[in-house]
């Protein structure tokens, strides 16, 4: 019996791997000197960047054509583990999140593909694309992105059941994937050598084996980051290409030249303007690399939108600063899939290489303005309140379970109390209040972790705490917890608290009972909103928010995003196939207190550039973004928003 079995395992073993549904002939990536080669024969990868929970499902064919039509051959994007693990051991890889459907579209619109497996994306998305629940480990605040096994385990679970959903659409079994990155940018994180190890053994353990595996960094760390005898590759952005390669060059001499991420843009922080770089220094750039025998990936080639609640947050300036829902990126295809100046003009430069004849620019979709429309209910939010956890100290959403959304914290003050309540660090957005009254608010944009409180007799503490979005970068990532872990009143613990929960994964109700409504008016100012318009077509918009406060909003049922009245963003995308004919229902949160006949109204262009609050003076300003070498520009932090 064992020699049958034996004999079975061997034979399973030696069959030909599943061919993807629609393979073609298996090919072969390598690398020949100093150029890549395709079957044997040389090849320059040229790529663009976007990501598939960025794009609304209905619409990759659309941006992958244009992705073909602007003249690239491939195309990457990063896996989101966060979206594919939303518990721990749970997988998700359906509907919006079916990878295998996306890569396979890539193939069916003619273009290779980069699989950025992970685990850490950055990518300006939550956490980086960890999913929260890694965070309820307390390990974590030193294991994160380290040999342990607190990280290692759960890692290698997941790169394992990717491998199962992505390696037969390998290009070397007739699918699209060209070549899988380990881990990211990981030099400019750390240089621990043996969990890069590490994470390359579980990669070559995988159905990943038989792809060209290769590393990333910036060029300030790609010592550190790289890995013997594996690929490596080179970010930068406007008016690096030639110090960045030649960095990259003294480290892997004879190596090819791969620019891995070349930045068009920047990404936009809630309270700083809008970011855009210039267009002829990257068509210097791009002409550098590609007249080099360069290979290149442009990050982004369509940004997209970081819908709900999925934008992340920087610490790049310093001080953590979220991330709009916008991910426009001022990319060469625009975040609702429109080309702009530069798709046309690096359409001509990429073709000067490819000797390619240009192909039909697609059609872009519908665009349709939608009139003013009355936000006609307005109810007090987080009404009725959950069952709540019970707990003599507050606890963060990690540690009740929670990934996104709000958190109220509740506690009660049994004497009269005139002193200073001190939160500890605030993660993000905190209000404060005293028997429904609000005290004061505390933003860790602005590093803001007490206030003055006075109460003249017993009163209800509560604190409603916003989750503005996990940093998605530097080793702060580690101590990403959202809420609070503290509370004390000149001095002393404040115990016995009541923690109510609001992920928030689907829209709040609006048809509560009108006594439920006025049984649990405990917060004046937080509200849920709700209005309703008609149209008799469908078509994209761009959904005015100017006149809102700061929280998140739903269209029929579908997660737009986050919006604050610091700016720069004043409107939502809206996609067309989230639209129907006849009657559409927004909801909203608004942490804010509601104002009366408020409208809200599609428009057919989008205000990303809105006004933000005035910066403190700053002379080295223009230089510091002239010089914007590898990590984006150091900006002034802006003066405190006025609610």
């Amino acid at each position: 019996m064992k020699r049958i079995l034996l004999a079975c395992a061997l034979a399973i073993a030696a069959l030909p791997a599943i061919q993807p549904a629609n393979a073609e002939k298996p090919h072969t990536l390598a690398t020949q000197g100093d150029h890549f080669t395709l079957d044997g024969k040389p090849f320059q990868i040229v790529s663009g960047e976007l990501h598939y929970a960025r794009i609304p499902r209905e619409y990759w064919h659309a941006r992958l054509k244009m992705a073909r039509a602007m003249g690239l051959n491939t195309i990457a994007t990063y896996v989101f583990w966060n979206v594919h693990e939303p518990t721990p051991g749970h997988f998700d890889f359906s509907g919006q999140y079916d990878l295998a459907a996306f890569l396979k579209a890539a193939q069916e619109e003619g273009l290779y593909v980069i699989l950025r497996a992970g685990p850490y994306a950055c990518a300006e998305w939550e956490f980086g694309g960890f999913p929260s629940w890694l965070l309820k480990d307390p390990r974590m605040s030193t294991a994160l992105r380290t040999n342990d096994p607190a990280f290692m385990v759960p890692a290698e679970r997941f790169i394992t059941r990717l491998a199962q959903e992505t390696s037969p659409l390998l290009a070397v079994h007739g699918g699209p994937i060209l070549a899988v990155q380990v881990e990211n940018e990981y030099g400019n994180f750390g240089n621990e050598k043996a969990y890069m190890a590490h994470m390359l053994q579980i990669f070559q353990s995988t159905g990943f084996k038989d792809a060209l595996l290769y590393t990333v960094d910036p060029s300030k760390a790609l010592a550190n980051g790289s890995l013997p005898g594996i690929l490596a590759g080179v970010n930068f952005g406007t008016g690096n290409a030639q110090p960045a390669l030649a960095k990259l060059a003294a480290l892997r001499p004879g190596q090819v030249l791969f620019a891995t991420e070349y930045w068009p843009g920047w990404f936009d922080l809630f309270g700083h303007p809008h970011e855009t770089r210039p267009l002829a220094p990257q068509l210097k750039d791009i002409d550098y690399v590609l007249s080099h025998n360069g290979s290149i990936n442009i990050y982004m080639f369509h940004g997209g939108t970081s819908f709900g609640m999925m934008a992340g947050a920087s610490a790049s300036t310093g001080n953590y600063r979220g991330n709009v829902t916008s991910y426009d990126y001022d990319a060469p295809l625009d975040e609702a899939g429109h080309p702009t100046p530069k798709f046309f003009a690096y359409r001509d430069l990429i073709l000067k290489y490819t000797h390619e004849k240009p192909l039909p620019v697609p059609a872009i979709p519908d665009v349709i303005a939608i009139p003013p429309f009355t936000l006609s209910k307005s109810i007090p939010a987080l009404s009725p309140l959950p069952k709540p956890i019970d707990s003599a100290t507050p606890l963060s959403m990690e540690q009740v379970g929670q990934d996104y959304g709000y958190i109220l914290y509740r506690t009660f003050l049994p004497n009269p109390a005139h002193g200073t309540l001190d939160l500890g660090p605030v993660h993000d957005y905190a209000q404060v209040y005293l028997d429904g009254v609000l005290t004061g608010t505390l933003d860790r944009h602005y590093n803001q972790t007490s206030l003055p409180i006075t109460t003249t007799r017993q009163a209800t503490l509560d604190i409603l705490v916003e989750n503005t979005g996990r940093l998605n970068s530097t080793k702060h990532m580690r101590e990403e917890w959202k809420g609070i872990r503290s509370a004390t009143l000149d001095g002393t613990s404040l115990t016995g608290w009541q923690i109510y929960s609001f992920p928030f994964h689907t829209p709040p109700p609006t048809n509560l009972p009108m006594e439920t409504r006025h049984l649990e008016v405990q917060l004046r100012g937080p509200h849920i909103a709700s209005g309703t318009f008609t149209l008799t077509q469908t078509g994209d918009t761009f959904l005015d928010i100017s006149a809102l406060g700061k929280g998140v909003l739903w269209i029929n049922g579908h997660p737009l995003g986050r919006f604050w009245n610091i700016g720069p963003q004043d409107t939502l995308y809206v996609p067309a196939p989230w639209l129907k004919k006849g009657r559409n229902e927004v909801i909203l949160f608004d942490l804010f207190p509601a104002k009366p006949g408020v409208t809200l109204a599609g428009l057919t262009k989008p205000i990303l550039d809105g006004p933000t609050p005035t910066y403190a003076t700053d002379p080295e300003r223009k230089k510091k973004e002239a010089a914007d070498a590898e990590f984006g520009p150091k900006l002034a932090a802006p003066a405190p928003p006025k609610e």
